[in-house]
């Protein structure tokens, strides 16, 4: 059985920072592609980063130089650092794990952004 969980939101001030981890199991995770996306409260859910199974990364722009993607192949773990949080960056964050057609999704983690 493949399981995803999420781990690491919460409520925090703007400009402060988090870091979600989402472990993996029931995969080969070092052959996946691994990603976060989010959907805000009325909005779609939109890429935030994804990693590659080489380590290549992507980032969507409104969150370009502010978040790191990055992952531990030994932990089947991939980790999404959040830096200069804004409160637009407020959304559940879900990791998806990704291999041709086949995906999974975590049940998601909510990250507030707020004063």
């Amino acid at each position: 059985q493949v399981q995803l969980v999420e781990s690491g939101g919460g409520l925090v001030q703007p400009g402060g920072s988090l870091r979600l981890s989402c472990a993996a199991s029931g995969i080969v995770f070092r052959l996946y592609g691994m990603g976060w996306y989010r959907r805000a409260p009325g909005k779609q859910r939109e890429l935030v980063a994804v990693i590659s199974s080489g380590g290549s990364t992507n980032y969507a722009d409104s969150v370009k130089g502010r978040f790191t993607i990055s992952r531990d192949n030994a932990k089947n773990t991939v980790y999404l650092q959040m830096n200069n949080l804004k409160p637009e960056d407020t959304a559940v964050y879900y990791c998806n794990a990704k291999r041709y057609v086949v995906e999974y999704w975590g049940q998601g983690t909510q990250v507030t952004v707020s004063s």
